[in-house]
């Protein structure tokens, strides 16, 4: 029957593959996209929200401001800080499209935001470094956003 299937088609096959090896490639969801694409995209959403709201509430003005009193959920901010935000919410979106963007921008998330909290441990209570405005709040903040990042570039491919 070989001569009836040429070299070049292939036959759909109608049950599951017969190999009990599992499969090397990530856990996908049925759109084709990762875990870890998902929580990208929406980290990105949820940071570029938040540079756009910040500037609803800090204006342009004052952009370095220290201990401005501005606050967005608690977190205190100056439009420097929405920049940052806004930053981190473009690479998310720019990065979520493949497996390997959206575990390289967990990287960068944790890589990031890990030293935005250790540069908040010296800046919170110092006026003359707190150039992005930041409070007791951000900081703990930033260490669960640095915390997320690294679940993002780390979680495991589960194999099928």
């Amino acid at each position: 029957m070989a001569a009836n299937n040429p070299p070049h088609t292939f036959r759909r096959s109608s049950g599951p593959p017969t190999s009990t090896q599992p499969s090397s490639s990530p856990a996908r969801t049925r759109s084709g996209r990762t875990i870890n694409q998902y929580l990208a995209l929406a980290f990105g959403l949820a940071y570029l929200g938040a540079g756009v709201l910040g500037f609803l509430v800090t204006g342009f003005d004052n952009f370095f401001g220290r201990n401005t009193e501005e606050f967005l959920l608690g977190l205190e901010i100056n439009p420097a800080h929405n920049v940052v935000h806004l930053v981190i919410g473009v690479l998310g979106l720019a990065l979520w499209w493949t497996h390997s963007g959206a575990r390289t921008y967990g990287a960068i998330l944790f890589l990031a935001y890990a030293g935005a909290f250790v540069y908040g441990l010296f800046a919170v209570d110092n006026t003359d470094i707190n150039f992005l405005s930041m409070n007791s709040a951000d900081n703990w903040f930033h260490l669960g956003s640095a915390l997320f990042g690294l679940v993002i570039a780390v979680l495991p491919a589960r194999r099928r």
